[in-house]
């Protein structure tokens, strides 16, 4: 973002089905929205939060569900550019963040965590642009006093295929640390991206995937 600058970037919904030792896990985000203000030229600040979430999990050998809902934990952000600002094959930037505990009991774990990202952009023959995500967690233990680490890592491939609709086709992984239990995930997902001609300031993006 350019200094002085805000955008405004959210879900219209989202809806998540995770089916993890033995429960199934749906959760649901009206909305989600991220906002962003540039304070220079290559220095933004990024404020997000869900204003409603609703979780409901059932236990496949009980059969007992629970649920809860309330507004998400705020996601407070820094990015900061360090090469390919102003053009370029490579773009390089690092995003720290740390995570509020605004969330009520059982919709967030009631801590204070953090995490670094360091987005990767680069441009490739044939108008393809690649897109490295790896980022890097301090979280909670879920049971017990103390924190491990979690990383993940987006590699994601985008070439425009119109001049208002961009395709992209993305791999994304995550190793979570959990004294307890080491859990690993992958998805795979294809994506679209909309810019209508009439509005150049507007993106509307859509997508499905499979874990």
């Amino acid at each position: 973002m350019d200094a002085g600058h805000f955008q405004v970037e959210s879900d219209v919904f989202n809806l998540t089905y995770d089916t993890t030792g033995g429960a199934d896990t749906t959760t649901l985000l009206y909305t989600n929205p991220t906002l962003k203000l540039g304070l220079t030229n290559t220095i933004d600040a990024e404020l997000n939060i869900a204003p409603w979430e609703t979780i409901t999990s059932k236990d496949r050998r009980s059969g007992r569900t629970a649920r809860a809902e309330g507004p998400g934990d705020l996601f407070l952000r820094l990015k900061a550019n360090l090469i390919g600002d102003d053009g370029g094959d490579v773009a390089v930037a690092l995003e720290p963040y740390v995570k509020v505990p605004t969330a009520p009991n059982g919709v967030g774990d009631g801590a204070v965590e953090g995490g670094l990202i360091a987005p990767i952009q680069v441009s490739l023959p044939a108008n393809w642009s690649l897109t490295i995500d790896p980022e890097g967690d301090v979280l909670k233990n879920p049971i017990g006093a103390g924190d491990h680490f979690n990383m993940s890592g987006l590699l994601s491939f985008s070439r425009p295929m119109t001049k208002t609709v961009t395709l992209s086709l993305e791999v994304w992984s995550d190793v979570n640390f959990d004294p307890g239990d080491t859990v690993t995930q992958a998805s795979f997902d294809l994506g679209a991206a909309w810019i209508p001609s009439a509005q150049p300031n507007f993106q509307l993006d859509g997508g499905v995937g499979d874990d």
